[in-house]
């Protein structure tokens, strides 16, 4: 029993104990190349949020991990088989939901951490920080946290070097034989200002990869995971007890 993540802990563990800090991490199910699992933005979602967490809890800050939400934005992968899209709106209701508790039980400060690039909270964070004006809702994006340049040989963004990496090292019994996956080549933007990045839209998921990923998994190895999976959880840790230690009444300089 590990007593910051809130699936595994019981009544008597926690019931006089106050904690600082409430932990969502938020995944998605979706197709992964050939050779990872629909779980792959869960399975990290899990494990990253679960260390930070055994990080931080050892540094003293009194943080709750949340049981993971495993559907995401997939409004782009509609005709990929079992794609599962939870629409932000649906989203938005689940976190009133979760806001609503920790409001009223006087946990007012949420984090979630993201595992998913199709999520998007800020614009729920918005309303919702309006409706429980005690609350601080924050969110991050711990795919983003580090400079993976540093870790691995290709880019990518989904089921690429890093995630097959990380999966290696988490879940290496769901990962098929790199040499079944797909190369991840995806097919860019027409559009000069979509491919510049300063303008947007949905990438409609089946026009743009054959195999559903987007990036040369082939030199991922359990290693490279490990070491990324421990660098980005060291970091994620420190948000956690930052955000433990902080005064909302203080945050700004």
């Amino acid at each position: 029993m590990r007593p910051y993540i809130l699936a595994e802990t019981n009544w008597k563990a926690i019931k006089d104990e106050q904690f600082e800090v409430a932990i969502l991490p938020w995944g998605a199910t979706e197709a992964h190349n050939y050779h990872l699992p629909y779980a792959t933005d869960i399975i990290e979602a899990d494990n990253i949020a679960a260390e930070a967490a055994r990080k931080a809890w050892e540094a003293g800050a009194k943080v709750i991990v949340l049981p993971t939400i495993p559907f995401g934005v997939n409004t782009g992968q509609a005709d990929i088989l079992l794609d599962i899209n939870m629409s932000p709106s649906t989203q938005a209701a689940v976190l009133n939901d979760v806001l609503e508790v920790l409001n009223r039980q006087g946990i007012y400060k949420l984090l979630i951490v993201n595992s998913h690039g199709g999520n998007d909270f800020k614009t729920m964070i918005r309303e919702l920080g309006l409706k429980y004006p005690k609350m601080f809702i924050s969110s991050c994006n711990w795919f983003q946290a580090m400079n993976k340049s540093e870790f691995f040989d290709y880019p990518g963004d989904h089921a690429d070097e890093m995630e097959t990496s990380l999966i290696l090292h988490l879940r290496p019994d769901l990962v098929r034989p790199l040499e079944e996956a797909g190369e991840g080549h995806d097919r860019k933007p027409k559009i000069k200002a979509f491919r510049e990045g300063w303008a947007w839209a949905e990438r409609k998921w089946s026009q743009v990869t054959e195999d559903t990923g987007v990036g040369n998994p082939k030199q991922a190895t359990p290693e490279k995971g490990a070491r990324f999976f421990q660098a980005v959880t060291d970091k994620m840790s420190k948000l956690f007890v930052d955000l433990a230690n902080a005064r909302l009444d203080d945050l700004y300089e």
